[in-house]
């Protein structure tokens, strides 16, 4: 068998492996090199599971208040932690075997350990030194492994790890990353969680619904701080009404570990400390990429703040060498991985109407209750650029669909541009938006302007009909408020 290809992937993340069947597709031979498990971090230890998890804490915060929908339960609803995680589990092993199928189905060579570049256009495939952590994800015995590659076109999809901060550095006993969070084996009592992106609240959602009792450390004035104001204001409203303890413009700036607990020392922005004892904390200050140890040193790869540069493309700066997904930067999420791999590819193949991601038109969504979902700009980030703008809100609490379903507390909002109609943002907060945020995504990419989405026809009675409202009311012309 020969060891060339016209394309070798590095990393079998959502990036990497869509990536290498739109590579198969375009007739390109390609294989993919894997250190640990197919699907990576996303897969098996990120989005997927964490959905699992969640909707578990969504099935028991439901029977919790079986009463208000006119139910009893005979006796009392408690989670089965064991049975909560292996379900998590099962649910990663199911779409991991998934992946093998399509690289078969494809024609994809998945290359076993780990790639190292030597030189342009040649990669060293060495020993997997990452143990495979999940038994259900055994490494097949295959006969690509160690040895040399070669490729015209090698593409780095290494994804991103947990950033640690020095001195509060994860111990897998009392400091938690969301590997151990995943997997809890007890569920704790107490728990600070340090972070309030999309990962420590989601934690802190799922934990809080498991009946612990969650502390989060935010260092900005708002949580969840990539959103609009107005949606994270009343994100934090509805958290702390299931009891969250959220303080925000503070740090950890010291933990100390107890035989079976950690007291956490938060500071405030005026310098006021205070101690919070729990049995466990979690870390959720960010990711970095992994690039070490690929070879980029080698070869003159140009890195900034943890990432690979590249241009609009993929391409970095050594020529038939591309990154894509987190690896690349920000914004860390699966679907811009995805994408952005299409678009390399599709360029490396030469397709006409090839164009850049717009970064602005990616959506966001987070998984806590109520969840959280948005698109483009925020009403500040707007009006920072000097826009003109008109904003449009409406409410789940006029929403047959959402009180019909005791999901009335949430909103909608959008953003156009006051000159030309065009839809720059929408932000929602509430039932289902992770679902909603995509009929804004599609119009955004349409360049849809307010006209037309005011002629769209919303079906009766859904939870959908609130994006029109929204629009509506950013015109003077809602409806049903």
């Amino acid at each position: 068998m020969s060891n060339a290809y016209d394309v070798i992937i590095i990393g079998s993340g959502p990036g990497g492996y869509v990536t290498a069947i739109r590579a198969a597709q375009l007739g390109l031979k390609t294989a993919i090199v894997e250190r640990e498990h197919l699907g990576g971090i996303c897969l098996n230890w990120g989005c997927i599971p964490t959905k699992a998890l969640l909707r578990s804490a969504e099935i028991l915060d439901h029977a919790n208040h079986a009463k208000s929908y006119g139910l009893t339960l005979n006796g009392t609803m408690t989670a089965d932690v064991k049975e909560v995680v292996a379900r998590s589990r099962g649910v990663s092993a199911r779409l991991n075997g998934g992946i093998g199928f399509l690289m078969k189905k494809n024609k994809i060579d998945v290359i076993w350990g780990e790639a190292k570049l030597s030189k342009p256009g040649e990669i060293v495939v060495g020993k997997m030194t990452k143990p495979v952590v999940e038994p259900q994800h055994p490494v097949p015995k295959g006969v690509l492994g160690e040895g040399t590659y070669t490729a015209k076109h090698i593409i780095v999809a290494t994804g991103a790890r947990p950033r640690a901060l020095p001195g509060i550095e994860p111990d897998g006993k009392l400091i938690w990353t969301y590997f151990e969070a995943m997997k809890p084996d007890f569920m704790p009592k107490s728990m600070v969680v340090m972070g309030s992106g999309a990962i420590g609240i989601e934690f802190a959602s799922f934990y809080r619904s498991m009946g612990v009792d969650v502390t989060v450390v935010e260092l900005m004035a708002n949580i969840m701080p990539v959103e609009d104001v107005e949606i994270s204001t009343f994100a934090r409203k509805q958290l702390e009404k299931r009891g969250l303890k959220i303080i925000t413009e503070a740090k950890v700036s010291k933990v100390e570990k107890g035989a079976n607990s950690i007291t956490a020392h938060v500071e405030t922005k005026d310098g006021k400390v205070q101690t919070i004892t729990a049995d466990r904390l979690i870390s959720a200050v960010g990711v970095q990429g992994n690039i070490e140890n690929l070879g980029l040193e080698t070869l003159g790869v140009k890195t900034d703040r943890g990432c690979i540069v590249i241009d609009g493309y993929g391409k970095t700066n050594v020529p038939g060498l591309y990154a894509i997904g987190d690896v690349a930067g920000p914004p860390m999420l699966a679907h811009k991985a995805e994408h952005e791999g299409v678009i390399c590819i599709e360029k490396i193949a030469g397709l006409p109407n090839v164009h850049p991601m717009d970064k602005a038109k990616i959506p966001g969504c987070t998984y806590c209750n109520p969840q959280v979902a948005s698109v483009g700009l925020t009403e500040a980030k707007a009006k920072a650029e000097g826009r003109e703008i008109r904003v449009g809100r409406y409410n789940f609490n006029a929403n047959g669909k959402a009180i019909a379903l005791g999901e009335d507390q949430g909103m909608i909002k959008t953003i156009f541009d006051k000159k030309t109609g065009e839809l720059i943002g929408a932000h929602m907060v509430g039932a289902e938006v992770t679902e909603l945020i995509q009929g804004f995504v599609v119009a955004m990419n349409l360049e849809t302007t307010e006209e037309e989405l005011m002629h769209t026809i919303f079906p009766h009675p859904t939870l959908s009909e609130m994006m029109k409202e929204s629009v509506l009311d950013a015109y003077g012309r809602v409806l049903n408020a």
